[in-house]
């Protein structure tokens, strides 16, 4: 039958929370000797004075014991009895008992560098001594402005890269204009500089319009009247001549290959 949650807890931090020292006791497992080997440590230790041990291999036992009793003697560290209660009257050395929590407190405050493991758990030993509460809520401050100003730089820089893709477009939207008006005139420029014939629709219309002017000009009315002064196509084109030779175009020989040309596309 498994155990209740309850049941399995043995609140070993609570318990830890009221657990007394005896100060040989207490410098040992400072030392870092285990639990199950103190009693041994402290039995083949010398007694250096009263309730100081001083241990033939573990060289740091003796300054430990002093350190504490010494805590004691200044008020520095709360003294108890077996009992655990704290007195103020004094207490012979070999009776003296220090609680975890005071033993906690004292060494954090006098060797914040030295974090001993039974004291002291993991998270406590990787903090920097120099980071107390006041520190971490400064830090956290601190932390919080920057985080402030880091989403107002980041606000501001979406509003510029808008600004810049905004801007980005019109100027990608003003190329691409200024190049379509270059090529324009670069065609424009060509056709000036090399002139295209009429395709054969257009040529077509052209002359059919030169055969009709032609034939009505030198045709007769129904009654037999002639439609114009002009009684022969010679005489038109002396006209034409008297009146626009030297145009571009206009030259006898021309005249009388297109009207030739006309006739015949509107015989066709």
């Amino acid at each position: 039958m498994s155990k209740k949650p309850w049941e399995n807890d043995s609140c070993e931090a609570v318990q830890a929370y009221f657990t007394v020292y005896r100060v040989p006791v207490a410098a040992a497992l400072w030392c870092g000797i285990p639990p199950d080997e103190i009693e041994e440590a402290l039995s083949i230790s010398t007694e250096s004075s009263r309730g100081v041990f001083k241990h033939p291999y573990i060289k740091c036992l003796e300054p430990r014991c002093r350190a504490i009793h010494d805590a004691i003697e200044k008020g520095l560290l709360p003294c108890s009895r077996e009992n655990g209660k704290v007195v103020q009257e004094h207490v012979a050395n070999e009776r003296r008992h220090v609680s975890r929590q005071h033993l906690k407190d004292w060494i954090a405050a006098q060797f914040p560098s030295d974090k001993p493991a039974f004291l002291f758990d993991e998270i406590e030993r990787n903090t920097h001594s120099a980071i107390n509460a006041d520190a971490y809520r400064s830090l956290q401050a601190d932390r919080d402005a920057l985080r402030a100003r880091l989403e107002k730089a980041a606000d501001e820089y979406r509003k510029l890269r808008s600004e810049r893709d905004g801007l980005v477009a019109e100027r990608d939207a003003l190329v691409a204009e200024r190049d379509r008006l270059s090529a324009g005139r670069e065609v424009l420029a060509a056709q000036i500089k090399t002139p295209q014939d009429p395709g054969p629709r257009a040529q077509t219309t052209y002359l059919n319009i030169i055969g009709a002017m032609v034939t009505v000009i030198l045709g007769k009315t129904p009654a037999g009247k002639p439609n114009s002064v002009f009684n022969s196509q010679s005489a038109v084109i002396d006209h034409i001549l008297a009146d626009y030779d030297g145009k571009p175009g206009i030259s006898r020989r021309g005249l009388e290959e297109k009207f030739a040309e006309g006739k015949k596309s509107l015989n066709q």
